[in-house]
């Protein structure tokens, strides 16, 4: 039997945690649907109710603020991979955001579903760490902060508070002279999945020697996190294909020693050093190997 659920339309992120703070009912919070649409087809509804929080003013915009950019959570995939301001200041977030499914699922999509729902192929979870972005959540005992990299813990889990609601995501604004590179691996061209991703920034000093880097790899360990191992080869030096080409190993190796050996380590570990070294070669201004 079908099973039926409620449906609530809130106008604020206070309403919707009135609604989720609620006692004896499962909810959940309705912006683009897409991940609960698949899960209606797959398993039927498991929640009590939905509330729809796609109305709401405070999470649908980008902004610009001192030293930061603003998402809202429920800003969608297209919205952001179109923004001039996103495509200007945070390229990597554009790119990972125009990589994700079909353009029905990306007009439907948002970005604090796609990090809340905490999938492990989520696509703007490696940008948004390597940003450095921070998630500001709205709770029964008021707002809070969380970067995004410790609230996403790992597939399909995260240290977000009871009863709370993403707001917006705000992205320090990257140094001058900055680059930014987001580069994916997935199973088709049409509508892919990712089985590997990595958004890595980085900027070269007055002497050309690298003076920051980050190295961020998606759908490898079950904790997006930046890998120090790549990031160290190169910081303070002058970027060489030998160094990129060291760094590419050495995330692999990296990934190897947080995740072990599985049975996709045999294609992800070749796989992830060419990924390492192609996103290195962009940020850092070489020239691809041939």
């Amino acid at each position: 039997m079908e099973r039926r659920y409620g449906y609530e339309r809130v106008d604020t992120c206070e309403e919707a945690v009135t609604l989720l703070s609620e006692g004896g009912m499962e909810s959940r919070l309705l912006a683009g649907g897409t991940d609960l649409l698949v899960e209606v087809h797959k398993d039927g509804a498991s929640w009590d109710r939905l509330i729809d929080v796609s109305r709401v003013a405070a999470i649908r915009n980008i902004t610009e603020e001192v030293g930061a950019i603003i998402v809202g959570a429920a800003v969608t995939h297209t919205e952001i991979a179109s923004s001039d301001l996103i495509r200007e200041q945070l390229p990597a977030l554009a790119e990972a955001s125009a990589s994700i499914g079909s353009p029905q699922i990306r007009n439907r999509g948002t970005v604090g579903g796609n990090i809340a729902n905490a999938a492990a192929c989520a696509d703007t979870l490696p940008a948004l760490v390597c940003l450095g972005a921070v998630a500001r959540i709205v709770t029964p005992e008021g707002e809070t902060e969380i970067g995004v990299g410790d609230l996403v813990t790992g597939v399909n889990r995260t240290t977000m508070p009871a009863a709370g609601i993403i707001r917006d995501f705000r992205i320090p604004k990257p140094a001058d002279g900055t680059e930014m590179a987001f580069v994916k691996l997935g199973r088709r061209q049409a509508q892919s999945i990712s089985r590997l991703s990595l958004a890595c920034m980085g900027r070269l000093d007055a002497e050309g020697k690298v003076a920051d880097l980050r190295v961020t790899p998606g759908a490898c360990t079950s904790q997006t996190q930046r890998f120090d191992a790549a990031e160290t080869i190169l910081l303070g030096q002058t970027p060489t294909e030998e160094l990129v080409q060291k760094a590419g190993a050495a995330a692999a190796a990296q990934m190897v020693e947080i995740a072990g050996r599985r049975w996709s380590t045999a294609y992800k570990e070749p796989a992830l050093t060419a990924l390492v070294e192609r996103g290195l070669r962009q940020v850092l201004g070489i020239a691809e190997v041939k």
